[in-house]
Formats: structure tokens, C-alpha cells, sequence
């Protein structure tokens, strides 16, 4: 994989927006999220809407950092405490408008997983165990101890096999619609049985009330995105197929939480991990909290911002 090139938002590049008023030019400098690796190891380049780099908004930047023994792809941006974020099982969706809320208060880390993005894979991370193990030793490497922690859906279910590992690396805790354990009503959505479009969509209730649904899963796809998710699917798959999306010894594990204080969120019209599961995280997680979103599908952060920042926040400073 040649050297991962460093961007940054064009908040931190204002002499670029003096210099050209061309739209386009300017999102060329937005950060490739789902930067795919193709199979001879190219990055390859992608673009983001421009309305994500309004005035105001907080300024990011991208860079590769070294952790754990891998050169991991980091999206950065925000001032204050450290926030880490993990993203779900098709990568990084772009700086959110949650994120850039967020950022006003913290420093906000989202690294893409290894297989991810621009991170490479470890052929020895095997499944979400692995992936936990590493990352904790990343985190030490990164100085990232006693950081927030939130994850969402596949990233969820990561950050609790995370925490449950190392409750005491952590300071707060948030769990948005993960996966890791099985509803006890209703079936996981198999995504491996749906182009990446149809997973994507059917993880909205109104994808018509969600201005930013267009921005993940645009109406035109472009080779690079389609690849991107692809390569994103086939590390989930390794990762999660067997039992599919969720480990049955979680919920025995998750009482190792009980002195880390836990926010869990859910839709209440979530198609992809069913809100039956929210109640057996609530119920295993000691003194968590459960907040459930109505006329809400399985991204309650992009269908619901302003809900959802108004439950997170608080969590967050209390």
C-alpha cells in the first residue's frame, strides 16, 4: 500500500476557499472515508457534498497514524475530550452533522477499522474478539485511555466487546443500534444477501425526511464508493459470519460494565438489528440507560440528530 496522504477539512485550509470558488475543487479536499483499497493496493479518491463543509461547521483533519503495528486511517476534528467513534459494518459514513455538534465539545477520533477504509487488514484478526484486543492495544499506543466511547451497529458491537474486556480504559459509553447479540423477536438483517444500496436504505425508516441519506447513499454511485462498500462487506463478513453479527456469550460478559456508565440508543423501526435486542443490552448492562427513537430505523444519529444529540450530550457532560 503506498503512504497514506494526509487531508484536512477546508475549515483548516481557508486560503483554499479564497482562492477558487468552484464547489468541486473544494470538496476534492474532503476526507476519503471509505478510501478503497483495490486489489493492487491503490487509494483511491473520492469526493463529499459540499454542504458538509458549510461555514461554521468544525474543521477535520485526516492523516494514517501508526498504532498497534498498523497504519491506521484517522479522521480528527473538535477540541476538548477525547470521543472515540466507531463506525459500522459499510465504513465511515462522512463528517455527520452529529459529528460536527459533537466536535464543538470533543476531540472527536474515528479510525477506520483494519479492512476498512485505508487501514489494512491483519489476516489475523479473525472475528470482533480480535478486532476488540487490538484495538485496546491501540488505544494505549494512541493515548487515548480514558476516552468516551460510542459505536455504532457493528461498531457497537465492538465498542461493548471493547469495554467488556477493559471496562476501567473507559469513561463514558455509548451503544447506537449495535449488533453482537441476537433479538430475541425478529431476525438480523442479512446483508450479505443485498447489494449494498438495498442495506443501506433499509437502515432508514424515512429516507425522505433524512436530508443527509442522500449524502451516504447517493442516487448515482460511483465505481470507487461501490468498491469501497464491497471491500467493507467482505471484511465484515470475515469478521462476523459465524453465528452471523453476534456473539452468544455477550450478554454473560456485559455485566463487566456495571461501574462504566452506558447510554444505549435504538430506533424503534429498526429493520436491521431488531429493537428486541435493545432490551437484553439494557437488562445486561448494569445501570445502562435505554433511550428508543419512534418513527426511527437503525441510524438514529442521521434520521434523528437533533433527538439524538439531545440524549448523548447530556450523557456525555453529566
Amino acid at each position: 500500500m503506498p503512504p497514506f496522504k494526509p487531508r484536512v477539512s477546508p475549515n483548516a485550509l481557508p486560503e483554499l476557499a479564497e482562492v477558487s470558488g468552484n464547489e468541486r475543487e473544494i470538496d476534492l479536499s474532503a476526507p476519503c472515508y471509505d478510501c478503497p483499497t483495490s486489489s493492487k493496493g491503490t487509494i483511491q479518491p473520492q469526493t463529499r457534498r459540499s454542504h458538509r463543509m458549510a461555514t461554521g461547521a468544525q474543521a477535520w483533519t485526516e492523516e494514517s497514524v501508526e498504532a498497534a503495528g498498523v497504519s491506521l486511517q484517522m479522521v480528527k476534528g473538535g477540541s476538548g475530550a477525547p470521543l472515540l467513534i466507531l463506525h459500522g459494518e459499510l465504513g465511515h459514513q462522512g463528517w455527520l452533522r452529529c459529528h460536527d455538534a459533537l466536535a464543538q465539545e470533543y476531540t472527536l477520533h474515528l479510525p477506520s477499522h483494519p479492512g476498512f477504509g485505508a487501514t489494512q487488514r491483519q489476516e489475523w484478526i479473525m472475528n470482533m474478539r480480535d478486532l476488540a484486543g487490538w484495538y485496546l492495544e491501540a488505544i494505549d499506543d494512541l493515548g487515548l485511555q480514558g476516552a468516551n466511547l460510542m459505536g455504532f451497529s457493528l461498531g457497537g458491537w465492538l465498542a461493548a466487546e471493547m469495554a467488556a474486556m477493559s471496562p476501567d480504559t473507559f469513561n463514558k459509553l455509548v451503544l447506537v443500534s449495535p449488533a453482537g447479540i441476537r433479538p430475541p423477536e425478529g431476525e438480523i438483517y442479512d446483508m450479505f444477501l443485498a447489494v449494498a444500496k438495498e442495506f443501506l436504505t433499509a437502515g432508514f425508516h424515512d429516507t425522505a425526511s433524512t436530508p443527509e441519506f442522500l449524502d451516504i447513499c447517493p442516487d448515482e454511485v460511483s465505481p470507487e464508493q461501490a468498491e469501497a462498500w464491497e471491500i467493507a462487506r467482505e471484511e465484515a463478513c470475515r469478521l462476523s459470519w459465524r453465528p452471523y453479527m453476534h456473539y452468544p456469550g455477550l450478554p454473560n460478559l456485559l455485566h463487566r460494565l456495571k461501574r462504566l456508565p452506558t447510554q444505549i440508543i435504538w430506533g424503534r423501526e429498526d429493520e436491521i438489528v431488531p429493537v428486541s435486542a435493545a432490551q437484553v443490552f439494557n437488562n445486561s448492562i448494569p445501570g445502562s440507560s435505554l433511550a428508543i427513537f419512534d418513527h426511527c430505523g437503525h441510524n438514529p444519529h442521521i434520521e434523528k440528530t437533533d433527538q439524538f444529540l439531545t440524549t448523548v450530550k447530556p450523557f456525555l457532560a453529566s
